[in-house]
C-alpha cells in the first residue's frame, strides 16, 4: 500500500513537472520521456563494462578499420553540419555570448535551433559506438571511467535541455563540442588508414589540449551568468549543471594530462633500429 502511494505521488510530481516541457519537441524520437534513453544508456554501460569484454575474452580482435573510417568521417560531416546550424540559428545571427535566453516562439530561427539541439542530442547516441569499437577490438584499456562517464552523461543530461530549454546560452557548449569533434574525429579517421599515415599525426598530443580549451571556454562562458545582475534565463538549474559539467571535466582532463604527459606515461615515441622506444629512455 505504501509503495503504491509512493508510486502515485511520483507519477503526480512527474506529470506536474512535465507540463513545463517545450511542446515544440513533441513527436521527436526519444523525447516522450527520459525512460527510453535511460534504458539505452544503462544497456550501453553494461555491454562495454561487462558483457562485451566477456564476449571478446577468448576471441581475436575484430579488424574494423574500414567500418571505423566511414564512421569517423561520418561523425566529422555531422559535426560540421551541427556547427553550421548552431551558428545560423543563433550564435552567428544575433546571440550576444552573454545573457542569451531561450526563444520559445515558432519562428523559423527558433525552430531551427530546436532541430539542431535535438540532432546534437541524438548524435550522442551515435557516438556510443566509440566504446563498442574499443571492446570489439579488445582495446579495453581505452574503456576508462572518464570515457564511459563522458559518453553516458552527455545524452542523459541533454534530454532535459532539449525537452525544456532548446536554445539560448545553454547551447554554447554543444556548438563548441561540435567544433572540437570535427578535429577529433578527423584524427581518428586518419588513424584508421594505417601506419603509413601515422607519421602525419604528430598533433596527437594536442587532442587533450583542445579538450582542455573546450572545457575552459565552456566554464568561463556559462559562469558569466553569476556575474550578471539581471539575466532572465528560464532554467538557472541547467546553467549550474553545465558549469559543473565543464568544471568537473576540466579537472578530469587536467588529471589525465598530468599523468599522461607531465609524468611521462604517454610520451611520444620514435623508432631506433626498428624498435619503438620512449624518448626518455
Amino acid at each position: 500500500m505504501a509503495f503504491n502511494n509512493l508510486t502515485s505521488k511520483a507519477a503526480l510530481i512527474y506529470d506536474e513537472w512535465i507540463k513545463d516541457a517545450d511542446p515544440r519537441v513533441d513527436g521527436y524520437p526519444l523525447m516522450s520521456s527520459p525512460l527510453p534513453q535511460t534504458l539505452i544508456i544503462g544497456a550501453y554501460i553494461y555491454i562495454v563494462t561487462n558483457l562485451g569484454p566477456k564476449f571478446m575474452e577468448n576471441r581475436k580482435p575484430f579488424d574494423l578499420r574500414q567500418i571505423m573510417f566511414f564512421y569517423n568521417f561520418g561523425v566529422v560531416a555531422l559535426s560540421i553540419y551541427m556547427t553550421y546550424e548552431f551558428l545560423m540559428s543563433g550564435w552567428a545571427t544575433g546571440y550576444t555570448y552573454r545573457c542569451d535566453i531561450v526563444d520559445y516562439s515558432r519562428s523559423p530561427m527558433a525552430l531551427r535551433m530546436v532541430r539542431v539541439c535535438w540532432l546534437y542530442y541524438f548524435s550522442k547516441f551515435i557516438e556510443l559506438l566509440d566504446t563498442i569499437f574499443f571492446v570489439l577490438r579488445k582495446k579495453n584499456a581505452q574503456v576508462t571511467f572518464l570515457h564511459v562517464f563522458h559518453h553516458s552523461i552527455m545524452p542523459w543530461t541533454w534530454w532535459f535541455g532539449v525537452k525544456f530549454a532548446p536554445g539560448g546560452l545553454g547551447t554554447f557548449h554543444g556548438m563548441i563540442n561540435s567544433m572540437v569533434h570535427v578535429i577529433m574525429y578527423t584524427y581518428y579517421g586518419l588513424c584508421t588508414l594505417g601506419p603509413a599515415y601515422h607519421k602525419h599525426l604528430w598533433w596527437k598530443k594536442h587532442m587533450t589540449t583542445i579538450q582542455l580549451v573546450q572545457f575552459i571556454l565552456i566554464t568561463i562562458h556559462i559562469g558569466q551568468i553569476y556575474l550578471m545582475d539581471n539575466c532572465p534565463y528560464q532554467y538557472p538549474i541547467f546553467i549550474f549543471i553545465i558549469w559543473l559539467y565543464g568544471f568537473v571535466f576540466l579537472i578530469l582532463f587536467l588529471h589525465f594530462w598530468y599523468h599522461a604527459y607531465t609524468k611521462g606515461q604517454r610520451l611520444p615515441k620514435y623508432m631506433k633500429n626498428g624498435v619503438s622506444i620512449n624518448k626518455n629512455e
